[in-house]
């Protein structure tokens, strides 16, 4: 807070009145840094203001202003107060300005003497109280140095900072001060954190509506309509945090997209600690920068639990799909799941709202996908792809009946439904994987023998007791053997990998199966849930029918098929009565398109006769 105070003392080496310029102020300015000391009107700052008060009135340089940085460090120069004072400086509104010490204005010398410069073109009398410093008497030597040691001070406190939060967050500690939202301080933990259940159900349901397919814009606008607190009012009002900081404390409902979808990607809610995502690459420059993924700290369980794992993946994965809405309606829940067999690609949605033609008559909405790549290069004339037309009605009948038959099968045959998803992997029971870890602790062990074996036989050579020709023949056949055991070991090592992860896919997706208790209706959770991709294929009329083949890819069990449910070939009297079918369909297809060709003809020729 700025104060004014009018004066009328003396110099106090002179018994006459100091000259003051008319409609120009003095100001007293102070700055503390946090690591000084973070009270909201701090001792520091309250001697400084005496000091500069005393000095002012005593020398008649009124009227004057209190403008104070209270937490800002000396190497940040877009200090509120301070960028105030630039403000009247440049229109000519400062007189004096007075500090305790230089180095309050600033600890880089060299933005301190660009300053300096600026208050001498500018007439603006700089006063350092305990420095003994004043620009009306002239040019200090001993300044520059003075700001040298100054910014040096900075630099080395800034290394000091560093050190300490280095060796804070290596150890597993949270580095920031504040919680995050959803958390609390623990009472009995200075570096601990506790769930916060009133904004923790928050986080919560923004997760469950994520999976329900809604963006982080809509959840915003929800919570508005709401009036839920964001998240920086709610935690400086719940005692959380003791200063609102920059919140605007008369906007408490003001959500946005951009807060919800930061939350969305914030580790800390499935109980991992993630230190050092940013750093500063100077202590002068105070611009958070993204640490490389590889250098930042992780720590499993060293926080509470708000979310479990597998919702927080599946919510970054519905993330990575952009799902626009069409007119008034939702996004399409299944976009970013639908794949194009032949070219790989997503398949775009399109869907129609009006429910009349141009000619008035009324026509049925429709709900589709299409291949992207196709439609993208139709207009072109470029042909790429083809169609791969499929309505969504059909997609989501497929996928729920998917849905139900494996996750019977799997509840009905928990044996079996495991044999038969290792069937692509090279070990398929424990006991050859208990044979494989056996069989990889003997190639370990034999490996480094070879090495105590080489490294004898390479001394014997040395000293003269083997020949070179046989220490080369020995070596040669060690090397090879080491290769050979290194090569067999890193295979099996593949195997048991797949076996394990096939164990870990199993009890994944058994769980994911006991969570639901009925499968009667395809919601959007448990779409995202169970079904990692749909492939879409060409559609085939090439007997008459239009046959189109859709593989339906499950999370954790890929394109599984139920045992005995294969297509089985034919018999001959089956192929038979299959083609005598087909031939009577496409005698009456024919039928049908020559009657609509005379139809239109018809129509044609009555238009043309009016």
């Amino acid at each position: 807070m700025n104060t004014i105070r009018q004066g009328n003392a003396y110099n106090e080496n002179s018994n006459t009145k100091m000259r003051t310029i008319p409609n120009k102020t003095v100001i007293l300015y102070q700055r503390l840094s946090r690591e000084d000391g973070d009270k909201a009107e701090s001792d520091s700052i309250q001697n400084q203001r005496r000091i500069l008060t005393e000095y002012a009135d005593r020398n008649n340089l009124t009227p004057y202003v209190n403008i104070q940085d209270d937490g800002f460090s000396g190497a940040n120069w877009n200090r509120p107060g301070w960028q105030e004072i630039i403000s009247k400086v440049e229109n000519n509104e400062v007189s004096t300005l007075i500090l305790k010490n230089l180095d309050r204005m600033g600890r880089d010398y060299l933005r301190a003497g660009a300053y300096r410069e600026m208050f001498r073109e500018k007439g603006v009398r700089l006063i350092a109280v305990e420095d003994n410093f004043d620009s009306d008497k002239g040019d200090d030597d001993f300044t520059p140095f003075r700001e040298i040691m100054s910014e040096y001070f900075a630099r080395d406190t800034s290394r000091k900072i560093k050190a300490v939060i280095k060796n804070k967050g290596r150890n597993g500690k949270p580095l920031g001060t504040t919680p995050m939202y959803g958390f609390r301080h623990d009472p009995d933990n200075k570096y601990g954190r506790i769930i916060d259940e009133e904004s923790a159900a928050i986080v919560r349901r923004i997760f469950q509506m994520t999976l329900e397919g809604i963006g982080p814009y809509q959840i915003a606008k929800t919570f508005v309509a709401e009036k839920i607190q964001r998240p920086s009012y709610y935690m400086y009002h719940a005692g959380i945090v003791k200063s609102p900081g920059k919140c605007n404390m008369s906007m408490p409902y003001n959500w946005t997209g951009a807060t919800v979808l930061d939350m969305l990607k914030k580790r800390e809610y499935m109980g991992v600690l993630e230190n050092f995502k940013t750093y500063k690459p100077s202590f002068k420059n105070k611009k958070q920068v993204p640490t490389a993924p590889e250098e930042r700290y992780i720590f499993e369980g060293a926080l509470p639990q708000i979310i479990d794992p597998q919702t927080w993946e599946l919510a970054q994965k519905m993330r990575r799909t952009v799902r626009r809405p069409s007119g008034e309606s939702e996004p399409n829940p299944l976009t970013g799941l639908i794949y194009c067999a032949d070219c790989n690609g997503k398949m775009h949605n399109r869907r129609s709202h009006y429910n009349t033609d141009k000619n008035g008559k009324k026509i049925a909405p429709t709900d589709n996908y299409e291949c992207k790549t196709f439609r993208n290069h139709a207009h072109k004339h470029i042909d790429m792809c083809s169609l791969h037309f499929i309505r969504t009605a059909v997609i989501r009948e497929l996928i729920l009946d998917t849905i139900q038959s494996v996750s019977t099968y799997a509840k009905e045959n928990e044996t079996e439904f495991v044999a038969k998803l290792r069937e692509a992997t090279s070990i398929k029971q424990k006991d050859t994987a208990k044979a494989h870890r056996r069989q990889l602790a003997k190639n370990d062990k034999r490996i480094r023998e070879l090495d105590l074996l080489f490294r004898k036989v390479y001394e014997d050579n040395a000293i003269g007791k083997l020949s070179d020709e046989r220490f080369l023949q020995m070596s040669g056949d060690y090397e090879q053997e080491q290769a050979d055991l290194k090569e067999q070991t890193a295979i099996i090592t593949a195997e048991l990998d797949a076996f394990e992860q096939d164990t870990l896919n199993v009890d994944r997706f058994m769980e994911l199966v006991h969570r639901y208790t009925k499968f009667d209706e395809l919601t959007t959770p448990m779409l995202h849930e169970f079904v990692d991709k749909v492939i879409v294929h060409e559609a085939d009329r090439s007997t008459g029918e239009r046959v189109q083949q859709v593989d339906i890819h499950l999370n954790f069990v890929g394109h599984f098929i139920i045992p005995g449910t294969e297509a089985l070939p034919l018999t001959p009297e089956e192929q038979a009565a299959e083609e005598e079918r087909l031939a009577k369909k496409r005698i009456k297809n024919e039928k049908l398109r020559n009657w609509r060709a005379k139809k239109r003809a018809e129509k044609a020729a009555a238009q043309t006769a009016v």
